[in-house]
């Protein structure tokens, strides 16, 4: 007979147990009898004539932990609501589209948003009332989870008439809200960039770097657009303001001081306590921000912060198969920031006293500590967020700093890690992809180009119909699921550029482009141009919806418009280029007004603007020295310039130029005209270098 013992089992299931998603499942043994989002739900609701609350989150997030374990376990809160309401669980990482349309109604309505997103809709799927985490207990100046829902109830039994009435109303003000304007015939020209950047500077903490209070997002976009304008139009200011983020952000607790990568936002203003939960599309952007500042300032530290942000990912966040995964959580063991933080006397358990008095004086560690979960009623006490506090000052220091964060890493490699989110979408991992395939040319780093290659076979194995040229969004656990997103495709064909000027492989140029016809005939809209966020046969959305601002991921047509208008120069197709323009001036206006809610869309008018440099590189993909070239291509910061080969499916122009000599053969061109050839990477660099911004030289 075996020792071991069965594992209780759970006292309820839901329908959830049928899902992939890590989120959904975490629900799955509620006692509230949850449905995914789906026509049995929607019946069930009409059948019985009843209000739907629809619940948002995803599995790496605190706050949606804590209404878990102290409202959707509850049995007397899942008994009111299994009475009363059709409860739909829904994963916002699997569903951008679903939360983007929710998220803003309960905005409109309350003026701020975040997750669990709790929002109250009618059988028809028309929001009436929502917010976000509401407590078990009527505290911090809201009511009670409870309460929220007795008295929903009670207004939907006694003044439905109203509520049907508000509810049409609501649904009409949010279409005027997400519904996309006609374009103005605004011109745009430089001067939209120049006001965006003075817009932009405006909000800057010249203190401890980004922009904001707190709680302080790293915002990459907006940085990546200032450091592009600042390099651009030697606006010093701004270049300095992007670095002294960068390096601010670096040395405080966001940072993983030991393991590399960063959480997703911190709860203060100098960036010191994280909230601890890691996001693949928060370090896919990062990367690539501190690859190009690393290239503008040639700072070392700032090329350190990028390795440490790819060995994260490919040590802890990528599938056997290649694919990156989403997120870990927050929480370890039930406890906030568990698995990061420190006391002093965890310090003095493994490190000698030399690397002690070092450590503890560099990462600011204390008895008393620099962080308490308020959150949980019984929290962790003399608990330490690692962060630059006094950099080492000799190299004996340096030494010792390097070797206790070592041993601290091993030691902390020991600990029960926070939960992992497996789930793998084509849209983060085509930010990843990008960033990836980027910083292994700056760096020259082979195994992250390996890792870029793995990732794309992935996706094309695991999420791509190439009989259909469909793209799906999420895969796990061995399924994919059937929904399109427009960020999917945008964000992959970025990607996917990106790796094909850097290995010039014919193939991934290939791909680019079938991905950006299948998204064009997807989601463009010929008519007023600009791309819908879902195919418009999708119908289970309230509303279409053209994403233009940027949230913690830049917006599908941003990445878009920039990804077809690199396309465009690259293969000379000019109905990618029409479709790009068509939708750039649908924006125009946007851009002009609100500038800060857009920087991915500015970055991609900044390249529309001018008439960018082509770097044609005339050998075999695979050649050393066609490899040399095309490092050299990339080892300078140019946002203005796109790098292809001469054969394939590119422009006519570079199919003319030829390998002299039979050597690999750098061209540096603009319209048909182009400097003299080289086969010299350094003579390459040297041309690159004359022809950059004067200020930027």
């Amino acid at each position: 007979m075996s020792s071991h013992t069965s594992p209780p089992q759970p006292a309820f299931t839901n329908r959830l147990a049928a899902e992939k998603s890590p989120y959904l499942l975490q629900h799955a043994h509620n006692p509230v009898d949850w449905y995914p989002w789906g026509p049995e739900a929607w019946a069930k609701a009409q059948r019985e004539d009843k209000p739907i609350l629809l619940s948002i989150g995803y599995s790496t997030c605190h706050w949606c932990h804590v209404m878990e374990r102290e409202s959707f376990e509850d049995p007397a809160i899942a008994a009111f609501l299994n009475m009363h309401f059709v409860c739909i669980k829904v994963d916002r990482e699997e569903r951008p589209d679903l939360d983007r349309i929710y998220m803003s109604f309960v905005q409109a309505l309350t003026g701020s948003g975040g997750w669990p997103l709790n929002v109250f809709l009618t059988p028809e799927l028309k929001p009436f009332y929502g917010g976000t985490y509401w407590p078990a207990q009527a505290r911090f100046g809201r009511p009670s989870f409870g309460q929220v829902l007795q008295a929903v109830h009670e207004a939907w039994r006694q003044r439905r008439s109203a509520i049907t009435k508000s509810a049409a109303e609501l649904h009409e003000r949010l279409q005027g809200l997400l519904a996309p304007g006609a374009a103005s015939g605004l011109v745009l020209s430089p001067a939209v960039l120049h006001q965006a950047a003075r817009q932009l500077r405006q909000g800057y903490d010249p203190i401890h770097g980004g922009w904001g209070p707190a709680p302080k997002f790293p915002s990459p976009t907006l940085a990546a657009f200032l450091l592009s304008y600042g390099v651009r139009y030697g606006d010093a200011q701004a270049v300095q303001m992007v670095l002294h983020t960068c390096q601010r952000m670096a040395a405080g607790g966001i940072h993983d001081q030991l393991g590399g990568g960063f959480a997703r936002y911190a709860v203060d203003a100098k960036w010191l306590v994280p909230h601890f939960e890691k996001m693949l599309y928060d370090n896919a952007q990062l990367l690539a921000l501190y690859v190009d500042a690393y290239l503008v300032s040639g700072q070392q530290q700032l090329a350190d912060v990028a390795r440490g942000i790819a060995g994260y990912i490919l040590r802890d966040m990528t599938h056997s198969e290649g694919g990156f995964y989403c997120a870990e959580d927050a929480d370890s063991q039930g406890k906030e920031g568990r698995f990061y933080t420190w006391t002093l006397a965890e310090l003095q358990q493994v490190l000698s006293p030399a690397e002690l008095e070092v450590a503890a004086r560099v990462f600011g560690v204390t008895e008393s500590g620099n962080f308490i979960d308020h959150s949980d009623p019984e929290p962790l006490r003399g608990q330490n967020v690692l962060s630059v506090v006094q950099p080492p000052q000799t190299e004996a220091e340096a030494q010792l700093l390097a070797s206790a964060k070592a041993k601290l890493l091993a030691a902390r490699a020991r600990r029960v890690r926070p939960h992992r989110d497996e789930k793998v979408l084509a849209s983060w991992n085509g930010l990843m992809l990008g960033a990836l395939a980027h910083a292994a040319a700056v760096m020259g780093e082979e195994a992250w180009l390996a890792a870029a290659r793995q990732n794309l076979a992935f996706l094309q194995a695991h999420l791509w119909d190439g009989a259909t040229r469909t793209l799906y969004h999420r895969w796990r656990d061995g399924a994919r699921d059937s929904v399109q997103l427009l960020e999917a495709y945008a964000d992959l064909l970025a990607g996917v550029l990106e790796l094909y000027q850097v290995t010039l492989e014919l193939a991934h140029l290939q791909f680019a482009i079938d991905l950006a016809q299948a998204m064009i005939e997807r989601f463009y809209d010929p008519a007023a141009g600009g791309f819908w966020q879902s195919p418009t046969s999708s119908s289970d959305l309230i509303l279409q919806v053209k994403p233009d601002t940027d949230g913690a991921e830049p917006s599908g047509n941003a990445v878009a418009i920039g990804a077809l208008l690199k396309l465009a120069v690259i293969t000379g197709r000019t109905e990618f280029k029409q479709v790009a323009e068509h939708s750039l001036r649908l924006f125009a206006d946007r851009m002009q007004t609100a500038p800060a809610a857009m920087p991915a869309m500015l970055l991609a008018l900044a390249f529309w603007l001018d008439e960018p440099w082509r770097v044609v590189i005339a050998g075999p993909p695979d050649a050393p020295a066609t490899t040399a070239l095309v490092r050299a291509a990339h080892s300078l910061y140019q946002p203005q310039k796109v790098v292809l080969g001469n054969t394939g499916p590119v422009e006519s122009f570079a199919r003319s130029l030829t390998a002299l000599e039979n050597l690999p053969t750098a061209y540096l061109c603009t319209g048909s005209g182009c400097q003299a050839p080289t086969h010299d990477p350094a003579a390459l660099r040297r041309l690159l270098q004359a022809h950059m911004p004067q200020q930027a030289r």
